[in-house]
């Protein structure tokens, strides 16, 4: 089986959890035996990033963008009419992209199967609503309900497709997943003298931007500081255009903007946490939580993120995406006392459900059953 991942962007620096998972599932299938080549845009990605795409024997098809603002590709038609023909199906992330529409395209033109997984884009938020309205209504909600098949990250997004016109029957879910060996990487006392970080901290991973909840967390900081004086705020992430806001808001030292952080470094600061809050407004699946949970580091997470099991397991707390309630249950983890107990419970969750060869096996499952017959 030949599968093509489409996705807008690979970029390990802005792409999120979509780029993370589209690159994981295409390395789990080829370590499984299967081929998989990579269609998105070549914005941020490396000469060295591309060359392990090489050495973990993924082909890539990258298109030039000629407008970062709205990731627009320079479209290379002939070559995306090649990769579609050739493949065997196509596995569309994402929703409100060119590059998505026009291979849907090609899908029609060549009869090739296809399945969507938006990963939690298609409620219409944020900017540019006026033209994802139009996106849906020339061309969006038709790429979704004559999908082969559709995959949800969470039980949640079910209603996503529903208010496309899918029946739950049609819709798999199918969660994110981590690889344990990324996150093996530990050297707390080395990470926090980089950073300047001294004492007990919060760490937030992601883009400082409106979905992701920052200036929630940074207000619900700012409030627990006279309680807990020695504790420190660490933001881990690229700018989404809220950093100068975030900064103008205090200027407290205790606070720390650390930039993109990845690899090695990104184990280390989950390990040398002693608490990550996802304060996202927003969220189909956080794989953040997944990588905290795979380092042994307890999560508080917002009833946004679609991954209400951390509290279930007792991995940590989910609360409502409010200051006061981050604000409370920050406040209630750690005067609980059971942190390392609460990371120790996440980490043998997530690494006995949440790995990327037995998610990759699900996702075959599925293309398997419209290849039939």
């Amino acid at each position: 089986m030949h599968i093509l991942h489409v996705n807008m962007s690979l970029d390990p620096v802005t792409g999120g959890g979509g780029a993370e998972r589209t690159v994981q599932l295409a390395r789990a299938f080829v370590r499984g035996g299967y081929s998989s080549t990579l269609l998105t845009l070549d914005l941020g990605l490396d000469e060295q990033f591309q060359e392990e795409l090489k050495q973990d024997g993924l082909d890539a098809l990258l298109l030039p963008c000629v407008s970062k603002r709205f990731y627009i590709p320079w479209l290379s038609l002939r070559k995306i009419a090649s990769k579609v023909k050739s493949v065997d199906v196509i596995h569309i992330m994402g929703h409100w992209t060119l590059i998505n529409m026009v291979t849907f395209l090609f899908c029609l033109v060549y009869k090739k199967p296809y399945v969507v997984c938006p990963a939690g884009a298609l409620p219409i938020f944020g900017r540019s609503k006026i033209i994802k309205k139009i996106y849906n209504k020339l061309i969006g909600q038709r790429m979704i309900r004559h999908a082969d098949a559709c995959i949800a990250i969470t039980e949640h997004e079910i209603e996503h497709f529903a208010n496309y016109g899918v029946p739950p029957s049609h819709v798999s879910v199918i969660p994110n997943g981590i690889n344990r060996i990324d996150f093996e990487s530990v050297d707390n006392n080395g990470f926090k003298a980089k950073h300047g970080i001294k004492g007990p901290f919060i760490l937030f991973v992601g883009r400082l931007n409106e979905i992701k909840g920052p200036d929630l967390l940074l207000d619900a900081f700012i409030e627990l500081n006279g309680k807990y004086p020695s504790l420190e705020l660490a933001f881990a992430g690229p700018d989404g255009g809220m950093l100068n806001d975030l900064k103008e808001r205090s200027s407290d030292p205790l606070i720390h903007y650390l930039g993109y952080i990845g690899g090695n470094e990104k184990s280390q600061a989950y390990h040398a946490a002693d608490l990550l809050v996802i304060p996202s407004r927003q969220e189909a699946m956080s794989i953040v939580a997944l990588e905290a949970g795979a380092s042994g580091t307890p999560v508080l997470i917002t009833d946004q993120c679609g991954f209400d099991e951390i509290e279930t397991v007792g991995g940590g707390k989910v609360v409502a995406a409010t200051v006061e309630s981050i604000k409370n249950g920050i406040e209630s983890m750690i005067d609980g006392g059971d942190l390392l107990g609460m990371g120790e419970s996440l980490n043998s969750f997530v690494n006995d459900n949440y790995q990327w060869d037995e998610i990759a096996g699900r996702y075959l499952s599925v293309y398997e059953s419209i290849l039939e017959p």
